[in-house]
């Protein structure tokens, strides 16, 4: 079984890139893998270790376990309190607002409490996202009624932690992530997976900033695009200034 990259490491956690395509952990919800970032990282260190918050499947980027059910706790507890500042980048369709942000409220997901018997809540939460944009293009791909077809590489900052929230929040607007089976659109999809070789949503978690849960004292841990978005960065000649 293939490692995960480490890119952090001490005596209580440790972070690792997921790859696009990977589940953190089983559900039920996609029953039918059998592969899973926590069973690896686990093999990795020949060790338990403590999920202490999620990437969806299609996400790559930094993720985040403990190494004792105590630092496992405190993490938990920072996710919760938002305490922990978390970056990413996406290709989205068309061109957003240089800056912005996208308060709106989002109806609960079936989440992984189906799993373990618990009551599945309802009702909306509060949402908010903060977006930056880095660098736009137009290509000359006729799509739908356009001759032409604009997208945008997105720095995006979540202040909750609402399942899709990033993924519902750009469909929200208008402005869907490339490579999103569930809020994009196909053609545009397509489109990318054709140009580019590339059939992953366009969308990784490149840090997270956080108190130590033993030290207190703050530190980031970065992690580089994977290859196949870098490749997408690369080939519409985007910088990604900091």
């Amino acid at each position: 079984m293939t490692a995960l990259p480490l890119l952090y490491r001490d005596e209580h956690l440790v972070a690792v890139h997921k790859p696009s395509g990977l589940l953190v952990h089983r559900t039920s919800l996609d029953a039918h893998e059998t592969r899973f970032a926590m069973q690896m990282v686990r093999n990795q260190l020949r060790r338990r270790v403590y999920p202490v918050h999620r990437l969806d499947k299609g996400t790559s980027g930094v993720l985040l376990f403990a190494l004792d059910a105590d630092t496992g706790r405190q993490l938990s507890s920072l996710f919760e309190q938002r305490r922990i500042d978390k970056e990413y980048l996406a290709v989205v369709r068309g061109w957003p607002e240089p800056t912005g942000e996208i308060d709106h409220p989002l109806e609960r997901r079936i989440d992984d409490a189906e799993i373990w018997g618990g009551p599945l809540p309802t009702g909306a939460q509060e949402a908010l996202t903060r977006y930056r944009r880095l660098a736009t293009i137009e290509l000359p791909w006729a799509i739908d009624r356009y001759p032409q077809s604009r997208y945008a590489l997105l720095a995006l900052k979540p202040e909750t932690g609402r399942r899709h929230q990033l993924r519902r929040h750009l469909k929200h607007i208008s402005h869907p992530i490339i490579g999103d089976a569930t809020y994009g659109k196909g053609k545009h999809n397509r489109a990318f997976a054709e140009a580019f070789g590339v059939n992953r949503m366009l969308l990784a978690c490149t840090a997270l900033t956080l108190p130590h849960p033993i030290t207190g004292v703050p530190f980031t841990v970065r992690s580089p695009l994977a290859d196949d978005f870098q490749r997408v960065v690369d080939a519409l000649s985007w910088t990604i200034a900091p």
